[in-house]
C-alpha cells in the first residue's frame, strides 16, 4: 500500500498479488467470515436471553418455539431497522463503545467472583489435549482483524503510527482475553460455558450487568458486519442497486438467512471455532503471507525471512486442517443430540 496508492482494501491486495482470482478468493473468505460472525451474534443473544428468561416459550400454529429460538427472532426484529440505514456513521460510534463494554463485562464478572459468593476456587483438568484444536481455533478467531487493516491504514491521518496502533490494540486485547480466561476458569473450572455469562447467577446485580452489556454489543455491531456483504450483493444487480426498496429487500433477506443458520446451528463456541480454524486462519495468516511473498518477490531467494514465513504457513495449514475437522465433528455431534 505504501508503494501503490490505488490499493485501498484487502481484496485489492489479493488482486495485486494474484490477479482477479486472488481478489475472488480473498473476497469469498472475507465475506463468509463476516456472515458467520453476524450469525454468531444472533446465537450469542439467544443464549444470553434464554439464560435470563428460561421459561419464555411459545406455541404458534401447532409449532413449539423454545425460549432461545424465540429470542433469536426477537433480536433479529430489533436489528432489522439498523440494517436499512444508508448512513452507518452513528452505528460506528456505538460500535466503538465495544471497548468500554468489554471493560464493563470483565469488571462485572470479576466482581461476581470476588464479592458475590462465587469465588475463585474451581480446578479442572490442567491440560486437555482434545481441546487444543478448538482452543487454537478460538485464539485465531480472537486475533483475526487482518482483513480490515488496509481500511484502517488508509483512514489514518498519520500512517506512520500504524505499527504503534497495532501494538497497542494487540496488547490490550491480549490482556483482556487472558484476564477473562483466567477469571472464568478460576470461577467455574472445566464447567465454564462457551461464553462465561451463561455460568453467572442471574440473581446477582453484577451478573445481570455483565449479561446486559454483552447483549448490547452484538445489536450495535451486526449492521456493520453485514453491510459489506449487502453492498457486494447489490453490485450483482446494477440495474436495481440504487433503488431503496431493492436495498431493503437484500438487507432483510440476508438477516433472515442468518436467523435460519443461527436456529439450525445453535453452538456459539463451536461455530466461532470453525470460523477461526477455517476462515480466520486463512484470511489472517495464510493469504497475507502468500500475498507478501508474491508481491515482494522474496520467495525467489531462500533466506531467513522466507524460512520464517514458510514456518508460519505450515503452522497455519495444520491449524486449518485439525481445527476445522474438530469443529465440524463437534457441531455434527451436538446436532445429533
Amino acid at each position: 500500500m505504501e508503494v501503490d496508492s490505488n490499493i485501498k482494501t484487502y481484496p485489492d491486495i489479493g488482486e495485486r498479488a494474484f490477479g482477479s482470482k486472488g481478489r475472488l478468493v480473498i473476497s469469498i473468505f472475507m465475506y463468509t467470515e463476516l456472515y458467520l460472525v453476524a450469525t454468531g451474534f444472533l446465537i450469542l443473544e439467544g443464549d444470553n436471553l434464554e439464560n435470563l428468561f428460561p421459561n419464555v416459550e411459545l406455541e404458534m400454529a401447532g409449532f413449539h418455539i423454545g425460549a432461545r429460538q424465540k429470542f433469536v427472532i426477537i433480536v433479529a426484529l430489533i436489528i432489522l431497522p439498523t440494517i436499512w440505514l444508508d448512513n452507518l456513521s452513528v452505528l460506528s460510534y456505538v460500535s466503538a463503545s465495544g471497548v468500554i463494554a468489554s471493560a464493563i463485562i470483565l469488571c462485572s464478572i470479576f466482581w461476581a467472583g470476588a464479592f458475590d459468593g462465587i469465588g475463585f476456587h474451581e480446578k479442572g483438568k490442567l491440560l486437555n489435549w482434545d481441546g487444543i484444536p478448538t482452543a487454537v481455533s478460538l485464539y485465531a478467531f480472537c486475533y483475526c482483524a487482518h482483513p480490515v487493516f488496509p481500511t484502517l491504514y488508509t483512514s489514518m491521518k498519520n500512517k506512520h503510527q500504524f505499527s504503534n496502533v497495532l501494538l497497542v490494540c494487540f496488547v490490550a486485547c491480549t490482556i483482556s482475553y487472558a484476564s477473562m480466561a483466567v477469571i472464568g476458569y478460576s470461577m467455574f473450572g472445566s464447567a465454564v460455558e462457551s461464553h462465561v455469562t451463561l455460568n453467572l447467577p442471574t440473581t446477582k446485580l453484577s451478573s445481570r450487568l455483565a449479561i446486559y452489556t454483552a447483549l448490547v454489543n452484538p445489536i450495535s455491531k451486526y449492521a456493520l458486519m453485514i453491510t459489506p456483504i449487502v453492498n457486494v450483493t447489490r453490485n450483482w444487480f446494477p440495474w436495481y442497486c440504487d433503488k431503496k426498496p431493492f436495498n431493503i429487500f437484500i438487507s432483510t433477506a440476508l438477516l433472515m438467512s442468518t436467523v435460519i443458520v443461527a436456529l439450525a446451528f445453535p453452538f456459539f463456541g463451536f461455530l466461532m471455532s470453525l470460523v477461526g480454524a477455517f476462515l480466520s486462519v486463512t484470511a489472517s495468516i495464510l493469504l497475507p503471507c502468500l500475498c507478501y511473498l508474491k508481491i515482494s518477490g522474496t520467495y525467489r531467494t531462500l533466506g531467513f525471512e522466507v524460512a520464517v514465513i514458510g514456518g508460519i504457513l505450515v503452522l497455519g495449514v495444520v491449524v486449518v486442517i485439525f481445527g476445522t475437522h474438530t469443529a465440524l465433528l463437534r457441531i455434527l455431534g451436538h446436532s445429533d443430540h
